[in-house]
């Protein structure tokens, strides 16, 4: 379930050391502004995942947009100065083919060639863009392997995470960020891979979430799941995860298809991997298979593909294993799909 400057990861779990005097407010989020960016916050995102199908092919795919304050530069006069990065990944997995396909940009804000309005979600990098066109999120991504052009309609109202929308991340109140999500989203567009063009539909998820937070001196990296049930229900979990696996702070919530909300207290969730799958690029070893529990029910969580990870040192600094998943029930059945994403196993995430 998060980028300072090149090569250095700055997700919004990651800044400056925190004081307990940074806690962040509880404030009301309103749209469409908290759609837009908050550049006066260190790190931020906006992290669009889902399922495609066309003619009996099955993809995955991930379109993400950063953006970094850069505090060294806040107070220079020069319209030259790098006061804000932006950085993209995108991703693609053919499930039939048992690859992922991945690329990344990264440009300081301005001059045309990167930007993230404050007003809505527009967000733009270069020839790869996320911006809302009337409700819906649109995604235009043309990557080496890969195009994606996709349009995400909202079929459910946002989902604010936390404590309505202020999410606590470890132990200190510092460690806090806003954020919300939109599951469900109904998507429609084209892909094309390697040349080959396919018409596609499915669901997506979005989350958006902004912080001037610091991930806790314990953690090294954290496990997150975003799930799209068939029934129209969506789960969040996610727990940060000390260097021995142990967890030192976890969190999540369901939404049922009514549209009732259950937001986890701590020590309600539960990550409990199961089988492994180690990378022949980093070496690092994933789980590839878990056990979750949540308020909602026993799951497992299966990788649809085990290699999906994706190498992102070019630009963020980081290589993690972001990738489709689906999500099976107490009872065996499988109830929908979604992506898991594990952080710090290749190496701890730290400044």
């Amino acid at each position: 379930m998060l980028r300072r400057r090149p090569l250095l990861l700055a997700l919004p779990w990651l800044a400056l050391p925190a004081r307990a005097d940074d806690a962040l407010p509880e404030r009301r989020l309103t749209f469409p502004r908290d759609h837009g960016a908050h550049p006066e916050l260190r790190t931020e995102w906006w992290y669009i995942t889902g399922q495609l199908a066309s003619a009996g092919r099955s993809f995955g795919f991930q379109v993400t947009f950063f953006r970094s304050r850069v505090d060294a530069t806040q107070q220079m006069q020069s319209r030259f100065a790098a006061k804000q990065l932006l950085f993209a990944h995108a991703a693609v997995t053919d499930v039939q083919g048992k690859k992922l396909w991945h690329d990344q940009r990264i440009a300081r804000a301005g001059f045309g060639i990167a930007e993230a309005a404050t007003a809505d979600a527009d967000l733009a990098l270069r020839d790869w863009s996320l911006r809302r066109e009337g409700e819906a999120w649109v995604a235009r991504v043309a990557a080496g392997d890969f195009t994606l052009d996709l349009r995400c309609t909202p079929t459910q109202p946002v989902l604010l995470q936390g404590r309505q929308g202020l999410s606590r991340k470890g132990p200190q109140a510092s460690q806090s960020s806003y954020y919300y999500s939109l599951p469900q989203l109904a998507v429609a567009g084209r892909l094309a891979l390697q040349g080959r063009g396919f018409e596609v539909s499915g669901k997506a998820w979005l989350d958006h979430e902004w912080s001037e937070a610091s991930m806790h001196e314990e953690a090294v990296g954290w496990d997150w799941v975003g799930m799209n049930l068939d029934d129209g229900s969506a789960l969040t979990a996610f727990r940060l995860r000390r260097k021995d696996g142990s967890t030192l702070w976890d969190g999540g919530s369901f939404r049922s298809a009514r549209g009732d909300l259950y937001v986890a207290s701590v020590g309600e969730t539960q990550f409990s991997p199961q089988r492994k799958w180690t990378s022949p690029s980093s070496n690092a070893s994933y789980p590839v298979e878990w056990i979750l529990r949540t308020p909602a029910d026993f799951y497992r969580v299966r990788a649809l593909v085990d290699n999906q990870e994706l190498d992102s040192r070019a630009s963020t600094g980081a290589i993690y294993w972001e990738g489709l998943a689906e999500l099976i029930d107490s009872n065996g059945r499988t109830v929908g799909r979604g992506y898991l994403e594990m952080t710090g196993y290749a190496s701890p995430l730290r400044l």
